[in-house]
């Protein structure tokens, strides 16, 4: 959330993310840190830092954003409900409630859940009538239980969001996830995020060895990864059909180069969308 604010200082056209919501829904000391970047010279700065980290990360995590913008823009009218599963912060259902008004599931951990409701209070008095926020832990919970308890339906066409948490999830609670869905209706969209798993496994570290040891050696806050030639047939197995992947390549070549931008991206994540059948 701290890389789609700083975004909205760039000017419109070199913008990767449009998201005015984004600033507001950060605590205090971040949108002062945010503010500081209105000065070019420190946002160059701060987006250079972001590479000591990971080179190319911040071209991920933008360019992801915009990818799962596009897909909820191309089926808008085709769906009845959307879920974003591990929303933390994510403004995207409080935007999608300025041009639609269908259901929002906000799915995360109780904790985070109530930092969200504590931060939608702030911003905006209260969450809007079609948002719900759902808690629960994806490793032990039956997802679509607990949509419903909260008024999702079988019968929607639901888009469903996972950016940027398969990794922190097991394979056991990815499955769990994948077939608490798979009683998704038919004609229901999936977009998800995943780090490939040569990272996982330290076989490839793609130029990111600090993040390779913050999220796997000395958290181990990473967990699960997959590989691009086998996201087809794991989540056919659940159901659902891959109709496209995005890889940096293509994600730098379709929103960054128009921008204007010079920002390479990582080969560590990939983005996925998919049908249900």
């Amino acid at each position: 959330m701290v890389l789609a604010a700083v975004e909205q200082n760039e000017p419109p056209g070199r913008r990767l993310v449009d998201d005015d919501l984004a600033n507001l829904f950060l605590p205090a000391p971040l949108r002062w840190l945010v503010a500081a970047t209105r000065v070019a010279p420190v946002r160059r700065l701060m987006i250079r830092g972001s590479e000591w980290t990971g080179p190319g990360l911040w071209a991920n995590l933008a360019c992801r954003k915009r990818f799962i913008a596009d897909k909820i823009g191309e089926t808008l009218g085709d769906i009845n409900a959307v879920v974003i599963l591990g929303a933390g912060l994510d403004t995207r259902g409080y935007a999608l409630n300025r041009r639609a008004h269908i259901p929002v599931f906000e799915v995360d951990l109780p904790v985070n859940i109530a930092r969200k409701a504590k931060t939608v209070r702030r911003v905006l008095g209260g969450p809007p009538l079609s948002v719900r926020l759902v808690a629960l832990d994806f490793e032990r919970d039956d997802l679509l239980t607990a949509l419903a308890e909260h008024g999702y339906r079988t019968d929607y066409r639901g888009f469903f969001i996972c950016e940027g948490v398969t990794q922190y999830l097991t394979e056991a609670g990815v499955r769990r996830t994948l077939e608490g869905l798979r009683a998704a209706a038919p004609g229901s969209r999936l977009v998800f995020t995943y780090v490939r798993q040569d990272f996982i496994e330290g076989r490839d570290l793609y130029g990111t060895r600090t993040l390779y040891r913050s999220v796997r050696e000395r958290k181990q806050l990473w967990h699960f990864g997959l590989e691009p030639e086998e996201v087809a047939g794991f989540i056919a197995d659940y159901g659902w059909r891959l109709i496209e992947q995005a890889g940096p390549d293509e994600l730098v070549r379709r929103y960054v180069e128009p921008a204007g931008r010079k920002l390479p991206a990582s080969q560590l994540e990939w983005s996925a969308y998919a049908e249900k059948v």
